[in-house]
């Protein structure tokens, strides 16, 4: 898998609302009602994580939810964090 440049990976990004592309990855926040909301949401985004083999850079507190992806294995954004970021927030909007 190969690394994608800035240009693609703006276009993709206009694709995503509230994704954004800061310091060589990809990121976004949630906030959420409380944080059984936020650890619900946090288990079935880990789930499809392993599903697909592929694991975020996240972090919790309280109510909010911060990710970053990136691939590390090529250091830089692939199309493998985009698929992932897709079904973070097709979770995220189910609920």
């Amino acid at each position: 898998m190969e690394a994608l440049s800035i240009l693609e990976i703006e276009r993709i990004l206009e694709q995503l609302d509230g994704w954004e592309y800061i310091d060589g990855a990809i990121e976004t926040s949630f906030q959420f009602e409380n944080f059984k909301e936020a650890f619900t949401i946090m288990t079935r985004i880990a789930f499809e994580c392993e599903a697909q083999g592929h694991h975020p850079d996240w972090s919790n507190v309280y109510n909010s939810l911060h990710i970053r992806l990136n691939t590390h294995d090529v250091e830089g954004v692939t199309e493998k964090d985009f698929r992932l970021a897709r079904a973070i927030e097709s979770i995220v909007d189910s609920e």
